[in-house]
């Protein structure tokens, strides 16, 4: 019954449009201030104030003062996923005649972002479909394991291919991606991929958040490379 109400409480807080829309403004990461939260959600100063006085009470999220400014940003990642889950399940087709409010998410979250360690967004699904479709890898529903030519791609790429130590984290699983609606890789070979990206310099993160930028080295070589513009 506790946990019950946990979860009711919980779903009452993001439930409300003006939370929602600021709950989903947090995704990329950065601390904003009530007033661009405000600003982002469409309502009141006032009313910004009490949603998010309840939104910390409620620890989805946190707040840091900085001179005169109160910053705010998700409490943790178990938030994040939360909401990222939501947005999954939210985007399904509504029922006929049913309107659905649908949060404002920046278009940079939309075309490439980080999902903690691993590439999501546009590019991350890109990713994943250029190496099932060479038949690199091979992607179930729960896990996901490289063939042997995508051994020796990813080699040749310079990503371990094979478990290494005593890790218990999976190899290559679907992640589904709250925007695209399909899934991008996670697990060790997720983050690898994403670390591999970065070091050749091909996205670079954008500061205090979570979407990152293709460079123009990138476009090349995900051209040249993978077979797809991103």
């Amino acid at each position: 019954m506790t946990n019950a109400i946990g979860l009711a409480e919980t779903a009452a807080l993001v439930g409300d449009p003006g939370r929602a829309n600021m709950l989903a403004a947090l995704l990329d990461g950065r601390a904003l201030t009530a007033t661009e939260l405000a600003w982002t959600a469409g309502i009141t100063a006032a009313t910004a104030s009490g949603h998010l006085g309840r939104l910390v009470e409620g620890r989805l999220l946190q707040v840091a003062q900085q001179g005169r400014h109160r910053y705010f940003r998700l409490a943790s990642p178990e938030v994040a996923r939360m909401l990222e889950g939501i947005l999954v399940v939210a985007g399904a087709a509504a029922p006929a005649g049913m309107r659905r409010a649908t949060p404002r998410i920046d278009p940079d979250l939309r075309a490439a972002r980080t999902c903690y360690d691993h590439l999501a967004g546009r590019l991350g699904v890109g990713i994943a479909d250029a190496l099932v479709a060479r038949g690199l890898i091979v992607l179930g529903s729960e896990a996901g394991e490289a063939t042997e030519a995508g051994r020796a791609w990813l080699a040749a790429f310079g990503v371990a291919s094979e478990r290494t130590g005593s890790a218990r984290r999976v190899f290559c699983r679907p992640c589904l991606d709250w925007s695209e609606r399909r899934p991008h890789l996670a697990g060790l070979l997720g983050a690898a991929l994403c670390r591999r990206c970065e070091d050749l310099g091909w996205i670079a993160r954008v500061r205090n958040g979570r979407a990152v930028t293709v460079t123009e080295a990138g476009r090349r070589g995900f051209v040249e490379v993978l077979g797809f513009e991103p």
